[in-house]
């Protein structure tokens, strides 16, 4: 594909890109992942112990192991609960990223745990078995798992099961929006919104963005062909995909709770994220769509002090309190 010339880093990211170097690697090869992997419980991340994520006590922190899809193992779920706010409180039900090759239930919590303490949310986030040694559908079936677990045990940990808010970035965002499409052809839990970050959502990685991203930036095309390849094997691609693997597939995106889709405006996933927000519309349902110009895929937790990052963060927390009503 011919492509234009790749949109330019916000002047603010790029220096912390340059800073970050070999920290913040463009791409994943196939035969990489067991070496990032094998970097420590933490991988190439800065994943919150217990402690940080009690937030100096105002949560309590659990590992509770749950029953998984039928026929699989039982998943475990992080469950995180205010110990002062009274419930039952709203749950945010949360996705990792990691390309569905790496990460662990605590990665992505750091940010999500400030939207916790500012709104009382209950946090509960899913570990679900990675790829490739589990392909599609051994992922998102462990998040619906844990999501009707959520569902069904909700008061039990201070939740409130009619608000259950979906959320997650990267793969985690694309393991959301599943989610929101598998609960709604299930006749499920019925979340009340969908917060889906740089969301990786189309296996055909054939989008200009795509190409105009190529060994630019963090997660570029190579990296998105090594994650999907992961999940999805030789079907990558193909007219054989499931829309619960890669939601972009799916015909019908009506009767999906409201979505909040965020992407950088320089990233591989930008095309395919606002194409997704675009077809919600096209269906009658309601979805906030933000672009951020000149961000590369997750800056705001590569970058967390940058100006656009902060503003990033604000949008997504006035989000929630508007949701809720809160």
């Amino acid at each position: 594909m011919t492509t234009s010339p790749p949109p330019p880093f916000d002047p603010e990211l790029a220096a912390a890109l340059a800073v970050m170097g070999e920290q913040a690697p463009t791409t994943l090869l196939p035969e990489w992942i067991p070496m990032v992997r094998g970097l420590g419980d933490d991988g190439p991340f800065d994943l919150p112990t217990n402690e940080d994520l009690s937030r100096n006590g105002a949560f309590e922190v659990e590992e509770r192991t749950v029953p998984g899809p039928e026929g699989a193992p039982d998943i475990s779920l992080l469950i995180c609960r205010p110990t002062a706010a009274p419930g039952p409180r709203p749950v945010l039900y949360h996705s990792h990223g990691g390309g569905f090759v790496l990460g662990n239930n605590r990665l992505g919590l750091g940010v999500t745990m400030e939207w916790a303490a500012e709104l009382g949310l209950v946090v509960v986030s899913v570990e679900y078995r990675l790829a490739p040694e589990h392909p599609n559908p051994a992922p998102v079936e462990d998040c619906y798992a844990g999501l009707l677990w959520t569902a069904e045990n909700a008061k039990e940990i201070g939740g409130d099961p009619d608000r259950i808010i979906l959320a997650g970035g990267s793969a985690g965002g694309g393991l959301s929006a599943a989610l929101a499409l598998l609960a709604r052809d299930r006749k499920g839990p019925r979340p009340i919104g969908q917060m889906l970050l740089c969301p990786m959502l189309d296996d055909r990685n054939d989008t200009p963005s795509t190409y105009q991203m190529a060994g630019l930036g963090v997660w570029d095309r190579t990296a998105n062909e090594t994650g999907w390849s992961a999940l999805l094997g030789e079907a990558r691609g193909t007219a054989d995909v499931s829309p619960y693997a890669s939601p972009a597939r799916a015909e019908d995106l009506s009767g999906l709770p409201p979505a909040f889709i965020d992407v950088g405006s320089a990233e591989t996933f930008r095309d395919e994220d606002v194409a997704y927000a675009s077809r919600i519309w096209q269906s009658g349902g309601q979805a906030e769509l933000h672009v951020w110009p000149g961000g590369f895929h997750a800056f705001d937790d590569l970058a967390p002090q940058a100006a656009l990052s902060q503003d990033a963060r604000a949008a997504r927390l006035r989000w929630l309190h508007r949701l809720l009503g809160e």
